[in-house]
């Protein structure tokens, strides 16, 4: 993996991502599966110039006030290169098994509205404090600060139209959705309305799909290509 990141950091790529699971997806399995964090720090100190993201993190498997210090280390140690890709999370087999239950979605996304308050908070003013209903902090201090002005870029991740979609209006630097033509036209513009309700800026947030590619020398070397 080292090698691979050395790779694209002398290449023509703009960015290195890893997800944020423990075991793999969809079905477990024994094969190696690296903490997401752990991985982004690594990968900072050994590139220069590629962004660093996952798609990924679930606010859930780990403290907000925790995860806003690690992540303004591993923006120090990058030099200003990392971005905070955020989620509510869906793997319900992997919550289980690593003892987090498996809460209804609307807790879930109810964490990561909360979660992502507290570590806008903690990037721009070095402190975070929030009574939430979920998570509780009391001046936690993250410092030294992002090197990166106004904190790291979020992304907010998945494409829920009553409340995914309104964090990402009031919160997000960039979404991540449908990449069908009619679903992204039609995820934008609930995000629009959104936007326009909350007082923010559509034209701010740049939005973004994501595709799977299946390569191999030959069509029998991909059977997943058809599925």
């Amino acid at each position: 993996m080292s090698g691979l990141a050395a790779h694209a950091d002398a290449g023509p790529w703009e960015s290195i991502w890893v997800y944020d699971h423990f075991h793999t997806v969809p079905v477990p399995s024994e094969e190696a599966t690296h903490e997401a964090w752990t991985l982004i720090a690594a990968f900072a100190a050994t590139t220069k110039r590629v962004r660093l993201g996952q798609m990924c993190t679930c606010m859930s498997y780990r403290n907000p006030a925790y995860l806003a210090k690690i992540a303004a280390t591993a923006d120090l140690i990058s030099g200003g290169r990392v971005e905070m890709g955020i989620g509510a999370g869906w793997y319900e087999h992997e919550w289980r098994a690593y003892g987090y239950g498996f809460p209804r979605p609307g807790e879930r996304l109810a964490r990561l509205d909360e979660g992502v308050q507290i570590m806008k908070q903690a990037w721009t003013t070095g402190t975070a404090t929030l009574d939430g209903e979920h998570y509780h902090v009391d001046g936690a201090i993250v410092r030294p600060l992002p090197l990166q002005e106004g904190g790291i870029p979020i992304w907010i991740a998945g494409g829920g139209e009553k409340v995914t979609l309104r964090i990402a209006a009031q919160h997000a630097d960039y979404t991540n959705f449908d990449g069908s033509p009619e679903g992204f036209t039609h995820k934008s513009d609930i995000l629009r309305e959104h936007c326009l309700a909350q007082g923010t800026d559509f034209d701010r947030i740049v939005r973004s799909a994501n595709y799977n590619t299946v390569i191999g020398a030959t069509e029998a070397e991909s059977p997943t290509a058809s599925t």
